[in-house]
């Protein structure tokens, strides 16, 4: 029996284990060297890949890839996925779903959390002794306060349910989320986020990353917001315009924000935001927790074999025309 080969892009972690190592018609193997030269001299010889980093995945390596069947990634994102040249060579590229979207919700909630009980500016004044800090820079409460949610997808529904556990009042801003479903869900929904920014006291993006979110959070949008309001981004480098962003803290134009994502990573240790006090900074982590790593790792995986048992959920790909 001639085996379905699969190229692995990242540890191979128990959770795809826990799916391929149940199959004895794959055989699989783990790629630490994804340069796109060298992705291109051996990705002829596979059938599926599961991609786990931002290495990007060309249509250069596309065209060399005649066996190819299945493209899965480790997660939700998919920017350096060229998704054109996979439909036309009629390979359905999946995401893990549901796989991690509690994890990040609970990040962006860590998150406002953080940022409105001072955790970060309390541990380290306090280990200088200084116990008056709880009166020199008050916390506050989540109850009460007005949050919103750029984005309506998995991530963003669970997030909405966790700020309403906190009693906050929440908002909703997604073109393509129907008004009612938000109601639903017990937000409201805002066709115009912009001009809700003066009232905001948080502001968590949670959106996907395209041509027309990116720099959605720019300078403009920064300086319509309070000098107390918090910005909470979970999702891609870029949504937020990062020197914009590293402008308004510097001039305390708000008076913080978490950043998991950046534009450029991993980032280094000069990057600008790093040398703020007004800023929480994670290292796009807000979706890796033992339970979500096991959840995607199985999910990517079964995405591959499902594809391979002519079975895969229509739910999970993201070029869904390549299905028929």
């Amino acid at each position: 029996m001639d085996k379905k080969r699969i190229m692995i892009q990242m540890p191979v972690t128990a959770g795809i284990r826990s799916v391929l190592d149940t199959r004895d018609d794959v055989e699989y193997e783990r790629f630490t060297e994804l340069s796109e030269e060298n992705i291109l001299q051996h990705i002829g010889n596979y059938d599926g890949a599961i991609l786990g980093g931002m290495a990007p995945f060309t249509a250069r390596i596309v065209g060399s890839a005649p066996r190819l069947r299945v493209v899965s990634r480790h997660g939700v994102g998919y920017n350096n996925v060229d998704v054109d040249a996979l439909t036309a060579a009629g390979v359905p590229l999946t995401v893990t779903g549901t796989a991690n979207s509690v994890t990040v919700a609970e990040h962006s909630l860590f998150f406002m959390m953080s940022l409105a009980k001072h955790g970060v500016l309390f541990d380290r004044e306090v280990r200088k002794g200084n116990w008056n800090i709880r009166f020199e820079n008050t916390a506050i409460d989540l109850a009460g306060r007005k949050v919103l949610i750029l984005g309506f997808g998995r991530i963003g529904r669970l997030l909405v349910k966790r700020c309403l556990g906190m009693d906050m009042e929440v908002f909703v801003h997604d073109p393509y989320a129907s008004g009612d479903a938000v109601r639903e869900a017990g937000a409201e929904p805002v066709a115009d986020w912009r001009s809700l920014l003066p009232q905001l006291d948080f502001l968590s993006v949670n959106c996907p990353k395209t041509d027309e979110t990116t720099g959605m959070v720019g300078a403009t949008e920064l300086a319509a917001m309070k000098r107390t309001a918090y910005v909470v981004n979970t999702a891609r480098g870029g949504i937020v315009d990062e020197p914009a962003l590293v402008d308004a803290l510097e001039r305390r134009v708000i008076a913080g924000a978490a950043i998991d994502a950046f534009e450029v990573e991993p980032a280094t240790a000069d990057h600008p935001l790093f040398g703020l006090d007004n800023v929480l900074v994670t290292p796009h982590s807000a979706g890796v927790t033992e339970e979500s790593m096991f959840r995607m790792g199985a999910s990517c995986a079964q995405n591959v074999v499902d594809c391979f048992d002519g079975k895969l959920d229509p739910a999970n790909v993201v070029n869904r025309e390549v299905l028929g």
